[in-house]
């Protein structure tokens, strides 16, 4: 669907805007979907507008008659831009053309709100990749608006975050300073590209009249359990000074500056979107989004039902002890091939379980797993690694003792710190027994008799065989596996071993940060007894202070600490003397509800007037990266149902279609291959490729030959043509501002919506762009002819407010039916 809007838009604004002024005085809109009681009214403000677009052109070619000297060089261009798009991008300003109402919109008009995923405003500004997002909403409003709706296509600034604060801390420049002139670069790159943004509704995450929202709606969840404070494992970066997330480590070091990264507990503020876990799993099925992001979705939430099961611990002597490790499975059918048991390295008893001999192994082991992200630990294809407690547990199905193992591939904060091992029906289990010379015992028997004889471990389900025990009563042989699970949990509950558990990966959202560049967390401790109180909405917004010194403190403490007379206070109703939480908000927390702001900007009373609300909500498309896929995404659908339950909105979801645009690649580098020796081989005579035996060849030393490129003087070498993603350590980052500098923005929004289809992966292409600069003079010159000596172009069409005759008709619908049979239809 969208891609007709696209492609139907393209003709109407490529024709438009390749009109020279004076010849623009109106366009015939198409027929809305539905009239209004005011058409008459409508058809008025059509005509006023009209003129003014008379007025404004006239004026305008005027100014630029008094302003041309008789010595000025005159440069004639196919497709001359740099006259068009700068003057209605003027106009567009000055008369606010894409301003869409406020208090005085027509509700009963049918709405259309496209939103892009607002960007962080960095100080690198956009590259070509940006607009390919932005191009594709601005036509689907502009082709909205023309059907007759009334459309909301807003834009606003992420804008708190570690980036400026990096920034600040290595330059001494304030986080805002940086921040304000980033997002005036990036408004006015985006107004240079002429999107038809309502920049009326602009909006930054850094105000305080925005952020007073944030701290309010955190409050809410404060109010209801949903915020708390809990002594969790962190990834903790001593050189930033703050916490990070684990998409913010990447190998043991911080994705931001390489700094090395441990985990370490530490008291944080934590959102229980776990409480919504069901609901944020069962409405992705109405959801008109790409399977794939839901699909990430299901597995970032990753609901799972199974059992927690006891292994007693036993002495040295083999005796049981008065202590158990509880485990969590999936497979409690698989109870028999249980051969070791597994702990976290954060696991809470393992402090009690390491034997004298094992103790200085373990805690090596240890300090070694901290310095690992979560996802680091769980990578399917890295190495398994452990340690032997010196200590052994009792299977509860058979008595047998096995022995107990801490491996950093379980997670302390995933079920109960702790797994039952089963290595021939699990792929990782069966590489660690391998690995440490650990038991390997078959119990469920693949229709395929052959697969426990693959040397594999096989992890589906199928009859259990070698699983009964006389003496403790259990005897699941013979059964297919969803039968046995089912037995054994109701034997573990029937003799009290354990119990029926649904589970998830999902954990509760880490949403402090040690950082100054963030929204303050508006709450205080009360300093004689510790109490947390949550400020008085009434004394929001907590405004962020003023601060010289950004730097991480290197204790743990933020720099918000040092804001001394900030930090110090009374509590309001008691007159108490309270500290002020010095931790801030992550920069989620700003980007989580922003679509609702825009649909009432400038409230002082509430969030978002529930009238407007009812009206515009949900976001009728909604485009962005699909790194998004599994945090803000996830996090703003938890944060749209707190505020459903608690009567702010009326939809239970905030975002009814999201499409992911692709990615653009740099242009195609063409790579030639060196031996050890220094010499050029053709690359298919390698099979180690890397940066290090590779060099650029310049692309006018390149031919094709067949499906492969080579050189140009020695056709024998074959060389490597890749596109790589931009980035400055490649130096195939094109910036928008030279392409409009050189091309125009209209050459630049038709190439890349004609590079492909918007969701796929694209390689730009200079000389690509370069022909739709062609084809726009080619239309340009049909229409309005050769330019004159003098650089101006002689009239050659004449446009009126008039209903188009019956001759011009006929020609239009011959043209459409011409296309339409040329397209197959």
């Amino acid at each position: 669907m969208l891609h007709s809007h696209l492609h139907l838009n393209l003709q109407f604004l490529s024709l438009h805007s390749s009109l020279p002024s004076s010849k623009r005085h109106t366009i015939p809109f198409p027929t809305p979907i539905r009239k209004s009681s005011s058409s008459s009214s409508s058809t008025l403000r059509l005509r006023n507008c009209s003129r003014r677009i008379r007025n404004y052109a006239t004026n305008d070619k005027v100014n630029e008659t008094e302003q041309k000297k008789p010595s000025q060089q005159i440069v004639n261009r196919a497709y001359p831009f740099h006259e068009i798009e700068p003057k209605w991008q003027r106009f567009w300003e000055q008369y606010r053309t894409f301003r869409t109402p406020d208090d005085d919109i027509d509700m009963s008009k049918p709405k259309y709100y496209i939103l892009d995923m607002f960007p962080y405003p960095s100080g690198a500004g956009l590259h070509v990749g940006h607009p390919l997002g932005y191009t594709a909403t601005d036509i689907l409003a502009r082709f909205k608006r023309m059907q007759g709706y009334n459309v909301l296509h807003p834009m606003g600034w992420d804008a708190f975050g570690l980036p400026a604060e990096q920034y600040a801390i290595e330059t001494g420049t304030h986080p805002k300073l940086t921040t304000v002139t980033n997002i005036n670069r990036f408004t006015s790159q985006l107004k240079s590209l002429g999107f038809s943004y309502d920049w009326d509704r602009e909006l930054s995450t850094i105000e305080p009249e925005y952020y007073k929202w944030t701290q309010w709606i955190f409050l809410q969840l404060f109010k209801r359990g949903l915020a708390y404070q809990a002594e969790v494992p962190v990834n903790w970066c001593p050189a930033l000074g703050t916490v990070l997330a684990n998409e913010e480590v990447i190998d043991g070091v911080s994705e931001r500056g390489g700094h090395p990264v441990v985990r370490k507990p530490m008291r944080q503020w934590m959102l229980k979107i776990t409480a919504y876990a069901d609901r944020l799993l069962e409405d992705l099925d109405d959801l008109d989004w790409p399977e794939s992001v839901k699909e990430m979705q299901r597995n970032w939430i990753g609901r799972s039902e199974g059992a927690e099961l006891e292994f007693c611990i036993l002495d040295g002597d083999g005796k049981e002890k008065d202590m158990q490790i509880i485990v969590y499975t999936t497979r409690p059918d698989t109870i028999f091939g249980a051969t070791y048991l597994v702990v976290a390295p954060e696991h809470p008893l393992l402090s009690s379980l390491a034997s004298t001999a094992q103790s200085n192994h373990m805690e090596d082991y240890i300090d070694l797993a901290s310095r690992k992200s979560d996802l680091e630990r769980t990578e399917l294809q890295k190495e398994k690694t452990g340690v032997f407690t010196g200590c052994y547990a009792k299977n509860p199905a058979n008595g047998e003792a096995i022995p107990i193992w801490v491996a950093d591939y379980v997670l302390g904060s995933y079920g109960t710190g702790a797994i039952m091992a089963v290595p021939a029906h699990d792929s990782r289990d069966y590489e660690f027994a391998l690995k440490y010379d650990i038991p390997v015992r078959w119990v469920v028997m693949p229709d395929d008799k052959s697969m426990n004889e693959s040397g594999k471990a096989f992890p589906g389900e199928g009859i259990i065989v070698n699983s009964s025990d006389t003496l403790t009563g259990l005897d699941i042989n013979g059964l297919c596996s969803k039968e046995a699970a089912l037995k054994v949990i109701d034997w573990a509950e029937h003799g009290g071993n354990g119990k029926r558990k649904v589970n998830y990966k999902l954990r509760d959202w880490l949403f402090a940060r040690q950082r100054y560049w963030g929204e303050p967390i508006p709450v205080i401790f009360l300093d004689d007894s510790g109490e947390t109180v949550p400020l008085d909405e009434t004394e929001l917004p907590l405004i962020l202070p003023e601060l010289d010194d950004f730097s991480p403190s290197g204790t743990g403490e933020p720099p918000l600490s040092k804001a001394v007379t900030w930090v110090k206070t009374t509590d309001r109703l008691s007159g108490r003397p309270a500290t002020r939480e010095t931790n801030t908000m992550p920069q989620w927390a700003g980007s989580c509800w922003y679509y609702l702001r825009f649909m009432d900007p400038n409230n002082s009373k509430e969030l978002v007037d529930k009238a407007k609300e009812r009206y515009w909500g949900p976001v009728d498309v909604y485009v962005g990266g699909a790194e998004h896929a599994v945090l803000h995404l996830l996090y703003a659908r938890f944060w749209h149902k707190v505020l459903f339950d608690i009567g702010v909105v009326s939809t239970k979801e905030p975002f009814q279609c999201v499409i992911n645009q692709g990615i653009i690649l740099g242009e195609v580098q063409y790579m030639a291959c060196r031996d050890k020796d220094g010499n050029l081989i053709s690359a298919d005579s390698t099979n180690k490729l890397n940066e290090n035996n590779l060099e650029r060849i310049s692309e006018e030393k390149v031919t094709k030959s067949g499906d492969s490129f080579v050189l140009k003087e020695n056709p024998e070498i074959r060389l490597v043509a890749r596109a790589h993603k931009m980035s400055k350590s490649r130096g195939n980052v094109v910036n928008p501002d030279d392409v409009i500098s050189e091309y125009g923005a209209d050459s630049l929004r038709l190439y890349e919506m004609f590079m492909g289809p918007l969701r796929d992966s694209k390689t730009w292409s200079t000389g690509g762009i370069e022909g739709v600069y062609r084809f726009l003079g080619r239309t340009w010159r049909l229409i309005v002819g050769l330019p004159l000596s003098d650089g101006t172009f002689k009239d050659r069409t004449v446009s009126v407010d008039e209903e188009p005759t019956i001759e011009q008709l006929r020609c239009l619908h011959k043209c459409i039916a011409k296309y339409s049979g040329n397209r197959g239809n």
